[in-house]
This record gives C-alpha cells, sequence and structure tokens, in this order.
C-alpha cells in the first residue's frame, strides 16, 4: 500500500525496545514537529478552504498523539528528553524541489509530508507486530492506522492541488530516494533513526 522500496528489519524493534525511554522521546518530539508542519502547510496555503480544514484536524491530532506519549513516558517514570535532530528528516528535506513554480514547491512539502507518515506507519507496524510490550503494541498499531490515514491525506492533496507537477513521476522520485536513503537507517533507538 505504501510502495515504500525497503522495508524495516523487525529487529529493529528489539533496538528500540532495548531503550524505551529514548525511542518514546523521539516518537515525542516526531509528533510536534508532524504537527508543527502540519499548521506550517496551513500558514504557506490557506487559500485552499478544505486542506486548511483537514490539516488543522491532523495537527491537532498529532499534538493529541504528542500528549498520548507524554502520557506514558511519565507513567512508566521516564523523562521527556530534549529534542533531537532528525537526520533522515533532514536528509528527506534536502529532496525537496525549491527552484521552480510556488505550486511545485506546495506540491514537493506535500509529496514530503506524506513520506515522513508512510515511513513512521511502517514503523509503527513493525513496532507493534514485534515488540513485546502489549501495551505499547497495541498503542503503535493504533497510531500505524493513523498515519496511514494522514499519509493518503498528503498524497491526495498533492494530486488535487497539482497545476504544473506529474504527481505519480514526483512520488516515485521520492519513493526511489527515500528508498536509498533509509538503508543508512534502522540502527537507533529513533522512529526514522
Amino acid at each position: 500500500m505504501l510502495g515504500l522500496k525497503l522495508l524495516t528489519d523487525p529487529r529493529w524493534a528489539n533496538i528500540a525496545e532495548g531503550n524505551l525511554e529514548e525511542i518514546l522521546t523521539d516518537h515525542a518530539w516526531c509528533e510536534q514537529k508532524a504537527a508543527s508542519n502540519a499548521i506550517s502547510l496551513i500558514m504557506y496555503n490557506s487559500e485552499h478552504e478544505e486542506l486548511v480544514h483537514e490539516l488543522t484536524a491532523i495537527a491537532i491530532e498529532e499534538m493529541q498523539h504528542f500528549q498520548m506519549v507524554i502520557d506514558i513516558i511519565k507513567a512508566r517514570g521516564y523523562t521527556l528528553g530534549k529534542e533531537r535532530k532528525d537526520d533522515y528528516v533532514g536528509q528527506l528535506m534536502k529532496f525537496n524541489k525549491k527552484d521552480g513554480s510556488r505550486n511545485m514547491a506546495f506540491i514537493d512539502r506535500l509529496l514530503f509530508a506524506a513520506m515522513i507518515e508512510a515511513r513512521s506507519c511502517e514503523r509503527f507496524r513493525v513496532l507493534s507486530q514485534n515488540i513485546k510490550d502489549e501495551e505499547l503494541a497495541k498503542f503503535y498499531h493504533d497510531l500505524m492506522v493513523s498515519e496511514a490515514n494522514h499519509y493518503t491525506t498528503f498524497l491526495n492533496f498533492a494530486r488535487q492541488f497539482s497545476t504544473d507537477v506529474d504527481v505519480d513521476k514526483r512520488w516515485k522520485e521520492w519513493l526511489d530516494f527515500e528508498g536509498k536513503l533509509i538503508q543508512s537507517y534502522g540502527t537507533k533507538e529513533a522512529i526514522h533513526g
């Protein structure tokens, strides 16, 4: 469904489960950044009423996920660590086209968001199917469904609002780039690491 070129090795879940405080902290900040990204897209594209409505709902949902992760951290006696740089997202950001029309930049930003949601969805699936902690396995299964919906929303908006971009061709380029990029990740207690 997601079209990702390389799936995460299930053993990554063992790495994540080996330091739950670290993976939960990283996850919390990923949710906050996802909310911020949705808000940024709204700010720069407010003329699209449907997009504003849908991305407002996504931003709220992402902040609710942030709160849920914070609650898990607290309930387990962990501490929310400092926000950390997400190298994977930084590399994806460099792939965004910035030299073209305003519409091209808009479409690429939507595809960037779709890519992050797709990989997050896939990683949550791996966690839900491979960690021994039943509470977290269910939690990550529920979030996997949510991320899949966000992925679809961003990809559909890219198709809807494109005026000068072959979205399917550009999405294939994103998938190819991400397939090569992700080969360098999957060894750390980080959602995209």
